[in-house]
């Protein structure tokens, strides 16, 4: 394993440097490194390292939260109000409408799987979006509109919604009944993290005020406290619904509101962590593309995904009528919102073990999605932001 590591994550920096010099996002080239040093490739990497993958990806996924948590003004998630409420949900249902529409005449399959693949590829990366979103409030960009935080706001709710919905279709697929309150679970479980994020974060911020210690032992605790809040989603799936993840970004936020001066400071420590996170993430991603998948699949496919992205673009613009953003504003906004990688990574697999006849294709599409929309948005947002927005 720690031969497998060191591949990790030599051979991501220095490829994610080689494409970065030729002016494409770094993260492509961990990606590919991922693709190349996985089983599909070279399989140099360990069977121990890739059966703790998604741990690992959880673990970076929950540092750029925390680090976006500590970055967030609640005055500003105030300012932007109702287009971030609604760009926690809606671009996704114009996607897996427009799969539900496009994909049955397209690949000859049924609409309930054709809404199973729409949940899989639905939902939107925080793990590409959220450091993006950070670089640009750091810098200045689109921040006096509030554009940064909405979308890093809608991107860490949009997975909570889009793997309840999947959930429910691969449900009807295996004949399972739903019922109301398995939808009832996306705002209670997004309410419960916000209330178990906030509490634990005025906790340790109280904590910080009364007792003096080193900011490193203050990251550890932040990390210990996180790790604890993905750990309870777990232990209470099934029996309440609850979203670590949010909480984890609550815990930031309240941490940042009620101590400014030491969220700047733990911010910069945990940027510090996001350099090896985010190898490890994106290389354990590619690692977990199936490459054979995306050589399958036919042109078909590929419009496709194209179309779909479409339905979602309008959906994005749909969140932003009534509001103050100008064109050029709204086109970032449908750029910035366009990555998809961790999730599906992690679900794309899913209906494929679990028997369904979609399961194959399914996975193909997952596949193709990361391949096609992560570099592809990334690229987007790092070559247009200072053109389509104002600097502050």
């Amino acid at each position: 394993m720690l031969t497998s590591l060191a591949y990790v994550f030599l051979l991501g920096m220095l490829l994610g440097w080689v494409f970065s010099r030729i002016g494409l996002p770094s993260l492509l080239g961990m990606l590919v490194t991922g693709i190349l040093l996985g089983p599909c490739v070279l399989n140099l990497l360990d069977p121990a390292l890739l059966g703790i993958s998604a741990d690992l990806r959880q673990l970076a996924l929950i540092i750029i939260l925390t680090r976006a948590g500590l970055s967030l003004n609640i005055a500003d998630l105030k300012r932007v109000g109702r287009p971030a409420v609604l760009m926690c949900f809606v671009p996704a249902c114009f996607e897996i409408c427009g799969m539900v529409l496009l994909a049955p005449k397209m690949l000859g399959i049924t609409a309930l799987e054709a809404a199973v693949m729409g949940a899989v590829i639905a939902a939107v990366s925080p793990a590409v979006i959220v450091p993006k979103m950070l670089r640009l409030m750091e810098e200045g960009y689109g921040t006096a509109k509030s554009i940064p935080q909405m979308i890093l706001a809608g991107a860490s709710v949009d997975d909570v919604f889009v793997i309840v919905l999947f959930t429910a279709f691969t449900g009807i697929s295996q004949g399972d009944t739903v019922a109301v309150m398995d939808f009832l679970q996306v705002p209670l479980s997004i309410l419960l993290g916000i209330a178990c994020g906030a509490a634990l974060g005025h906790l340790l911020a109280l904590l910080f005020r009364k007792k003096h210690m080193r900011d490193t032992a203050k990251v550890l605790i932040i990390l210990s406290a996180a790790f604890l809040l993905v750990a309870l989603e777990n232990r209470v799936k099934g029996i309440v619904p609850f979203s670590g993840l949010i909480a984890v970004m609550c815990l930031g936020i309240l941490l940042q509101r009620n101590r400014p001066e030491v969220a700047v400071r733990l911010s910069a420590k945990f940027s510090r962590l996001w350099v090896a996170a985010e190898v490890l993430l994106f290389v354990l991603v590619g690692a977990a593309v199936d490459i054979r998948y995306a050589a399958q699949a036919g042109p078909a496919v590929v419009l496709l995904l194209c179309c779909v992205l479409l339905f979602r673009m309008a959906g994005i613009f749909c969140c932003m009528l009534g509001t103050v953003l100008n064109a050029k504003e709204r086109l970032f906004c449908m750029i910035a919102y366009m990555p998809k990688a961790t999730v599906q990574a992690a679900i794309g697999a899913v209906p494929l073990s679990m028997g369904l006849a979609c399961g194959q294709i399914v996975l193909t599409v997952a596949v193709l999605s990361i391949l096609i929309t992560a570099p592809l948005g990334a690229f987007g947002v790092e070559r247009t932001y200072k053109v389509l927005l104002r600097k502050k």
